[in-house]
Parts: C-alpha cells; sequence; structure tokens
C-alpha cells in the first residue's frame, strides 16, 4: 500500500484525557493507510471511549488488563512489546508521561512503553497550568533524551475553557509526527533536502497577480516523502497547503522570494528538488494602486524575464528539475538537463488524464544527465515522491567525499 505505514504493526496507547476521542480518528486514519494498529487503553481512557470504538475502527484485538485470566490477550503486551515498529501513546496525559519517564510500569501502557525497543512517540494532552509545571516539563526532556519524539502539543481552547498550550495535536499533524518516527533512520538520514513547490505570484496590482495552475502538491509528496526517509527537510512554498509538520517551512510569493529563499537554503543542503512552478515572466513594474478598469479600454503590461533559480544553485548539492510540457516533453526536457547542467529532471506531460495540475496521482519520466529514461507509470504522487528520492539517494551515494551530517534535529 502507498505511503509510509502500510504493514507496518503500531500499538497505539491511550491515556486518561478527554482528548482521547481524538484517538478514535487518529486510529482510523493509520488503519485506512495500512497500518495494523493495537490499541492499549488505560483505566483511565476507559471513562472516555469504549474497547468497541477502537476494536470496530482497527478490526484488532484491544488491550485493557494486564490481568484478565479469561482474555486471550491478557499478556499480549508481551508479544507486542517486541513486534511493534513503534509504539505512540496519544493522548498522553501527565500522569503518563510521568510514569515512562521514571518506569512505573502499572498498566498495559506503560508495561510495553517499559519493555518495547521499539521507537517512541508521545502527544502530550492536559491543561495548559498542567504543561507548564516544571515537573512535567523535566519529564519531557527526560523522554526527549532517551530519543523519544515528542509531538506537540498544540496551543487552543481547552476542555476547561482557558485557552493555552496543551491541547493533543490534530489527526493530520498526528499521522505526520508518526510517520516521521518510523522513518527517522531512513536512507536520507543526515541528509538536508532542498525542496520548492507551489507557483509563484508576480504583482501587477496590490489586488491582481500573473501566476499558474500549480497546486504544490507534487512538492509537498517529495517534501514528506524525503522527511519520512529520515531527511532534515527545507519546503520552499507559495502553495496555500497546511504546512507539513516536522520541517523548516519558508513561505514566500514570488520568483525572486523563491530564489533568496532556495539559494539560502541551499548552504550546506545536500539536493535541490525544484517542484515549484516558477513563473518564468514578471510585470516590469508592479502599480502601487489598483488599475480601475475605467481607466482603459485595455491594459497592457510590459513583462520580463524572472530569475533561473536551478541555474544559480550550487553545483556541489544534487539538483533536480522539473519540466511540465504539453508538447516534445522529452526533447524539452532533456535540453533542460543540458542548459542547466541537472543531474536528474522529472518529465511531466499535463496533457496526461489524471497527472496534470491539482490532481492526486502523476505520470513521469526520470531523466538524467547522461539521458537514461525511467518512464513511470501513473502512480500517487507520493508513491512518484518516493521514486524520485530513491534516485536521488544514489546520487548521493555515489558521491565521492559528500558524507551524511552527524545528526539534525527537525
Amino acid at each position: 500500500m502507498s505511503g509510509p505505514f502500510g504493514g507496518r504493526r503500531i500499538a497505539l496507547g491511550i491515556s486518561g484525557s478527554i482528548a482521547a476521542y481524538k484517538a478514535a480518528d487518529f486510529a482510523s486514519k493509520l488503519t485506512q493507510a495500512g497500518a495494523l494498529v493495537d490499541v492499549l487503553l488505560t483505566k483511565g481512557a476507559l471513562e472516555f471511549v469504549t474497547p468497541l470504538t477502537f476494536r470496530s475502527l482497527t478490526h484488532r484485538p484491544v488491550i485493557t488488563d494486564l490481568f484478565d485470566i479469561n482474555s486471550p490477550d491478557a499478556v499480549e503486551h508481551v508479544a507486542i512489546a517486541r513486534d511493534i515498529a513503534a509504539l505512540i501513546v496519544a493522548p498522553a496525559t501527565a500522569q503518563m508521561i510521568t510514569k515512562v519517564a521514571l518506569g512505573i510500569a502499572d498498566d498495559p501502557l506503560s508495561v510495553t512503553a517499559l519493555a518495547t525497543n521499539a521507537p517512541l512517540m508521545v502527544a502530550p494532552a492536559m491543561d495548559a497550568g498542567m504543561w507548564d509545571n516544571a515537573a512535567v516539563r523535566a519529564h519531557i526532556e527526560t523522554l526527549r533524551e532517551r530519543g523519544a519524539l515528542i509531538a506537540g502539543p498544540g496551543r487552543g481552547r481547552m476542555a476547561s475553557g482557558l485557552h493555552g498550550w496543551g491541547r493533543l495535536l490534530e489527526t493530520a499533524e498526528l499521522l505526520g509526527y508518526a510517520a516521521m518516527l518510523l522513518g527517522r533512520h531512513g536512507d536520507l538520514a543526515g541528509r538536508t533536502i532542498v525542496v520548492s513547490a507551489g507557483g509563484t505570484s508576480e504583482a501587477i496590482d496590490p489586488v491582481r497577480v500573473i501566476t499558474n495552475r500549480s497546486s504544490g502538491k507534487m512538492g509537498y509528496a517529495i517534501a514528506e516523502a524525503a522527511r519520512n526517509r529520515g531527511a532534515r527537510v527545507v519546503l520552499v512554498t507559495s502553495a496555500g497547503l497546511p504546512d507539513p509538520v516536522g520541517m523548516l517551512v519558508v513561505r514566500v510569493e514570488s520568483a525572486a522570494q523563491m530564489r533568496d529563499a532556495v539559494l539560502d537554503a541551499c548552504d550546506g543542503a545536500d539536493a535541490l528538488i525544484m517542484a515549484a512552478a516558477v513563473a518564468d515572466y514578471r510585470p516590469a513594474a508592479a502599480r502601487a494602486d489598483k488599475v480601475k478598469k475605467e481607466e482603459a479600454q485595455e491594459l497592457r503590461i510590459d513583462l520580463v524575464r524572472t530569475p533561473d533559480i536551478l541555474s544559480e544553485a550550487p553545483r556541489d548539492v544534487v539538483r533536480v528539475g522539473f519540466a511540465a510540457e504539453s508538447r516534445d516533453l522529452l526533447a524539452n526536457a532533456r535540453a533542460k538537463v543540458a542548459k542547466k547542467q541537472l543531474d536528474l529532471i522529472v518529465a511531466n506531460d499535463i496533457t496526461v488524464p489524471n497527472a496534470g495540475f491539482g490532481a492526486e496521482t502523476n505520470k513521469v519520466t526520470l531523466i538524467d544527465r547522461d539521458g537514461n529514461l525511467d518512464d513511470l507509470p501513473l502512480l500517487p504522487k507520493y508513491d512518484v515522491a518516493m521514486r524520485l528520492l530513491d534516485r536521488v539517494a544514489a546520487l548521493l551515494s555515489a558521491r565521492v567525499g559528500k558524507r551524511p551530517h552527524a545528526g539534525h534535529a527537525h
């Protein structure tokens, strides 16, 4: 199955927070993404949600009691601790955070946390005052130092009516952190990958712009796939999509802004993947006031070329371009590889059904600097991203003297 969760066994521990209701959606989305989700409910969690809810969503047994001799799952936590790819505690109350940090094991969840060697993700959920407490923060730092990934908390309205830090992250954010956790030691660990995404906007006046149809979805898929393979990712984007978690997101609008942000991010980077549809032209001068249609029957705008970002990018990074074409796809793509001295180009015929702007799938051909072709079938954009990153990883490995950095922090 497409995506980072297919076939992976994940233990989802739920402790006694009102936010436990969000865990139902999280468990459902993990299952839909192909994960095998084993749910462990504490006694406190049972005050808010039921085992039947999670069994119905995951189609797997739910563990609630260490000592129920009539249950075949009474000692299942032992097998889970050994077999899981990751343990995720969401929501994690202050009490559960304390138990895990101090090694207290008195329920299925805390026992599994103590027994497993699998990577751990903790998603805190508690009132703002509790989150600010020095004891809670100290336990969080203890877990972080041991390698746990701390997901959140978010900021917003609490069940108490107060506003502040302590909210459980939303499902999409939890999924992003979980994917990052599973891939933190992937083949791009220690690498820095810069990805651009979206179509730039060039101002005509304070209201109107020249832009294009790019949605940014391909660039975001590449950024998320690189993160899920362990890379430190810098996403330079002009798209109106939510910020993916676990990466540095730099928001820009114009081609000039994207140029500056990309070149700055390339300092010390290992690869640049220019998936953005950067405008080739911009108005020679943006008007200070909105142009009124009463001013003239016709409006003429002088256009000038925008910077060629890939041509300016450092030669010591792996440089990947995109060619979105409506005709002469391979000829135009090959010409771009030669002109810009690229390592690889992704050639995309935008006239192919379900492969144009805004689609969830893409049909591309990968062309390297020697002219070799890899014609991919129509695939989900995440799968296209993974195939592209296979090539990027190989190019990085082949570069003599270019080794992964010692480490990085997301």
